[in-house]
């Protein structure tokens, strides 16, 4: 996840997982882009037989975002 943060020069940081899910910290302005890659990096982390869901959502706080 760093790599892909790194490549392409965000300022966004991986802050927690908790389970399944990761949680992100970093200026507004990225929130688009990082919604729009975490789920590319994510649904391909693991092969699998069936398909894995991946949904981004993003807010102030953890609960604005759910």
């Amino acid at each position: 996840m760093q790599q892909m943060l790194d490549e392409h020069h965000l300022q966004s940081r991986m802050l927690l997982q908790v389970h399944d899910e990761l949680i992100f910290e970093g200026p507004a302005e990225e929130m688009d882009q990082l919604a729009a890659l975490v789920p590319k990096v994510m649904d391909s982390a693991v092969s699998l037989d069936v398909p894995l869901k991946v949904e981004s959502h993003y807010g102030n706080t953890w609960f604005d975002a759910k």
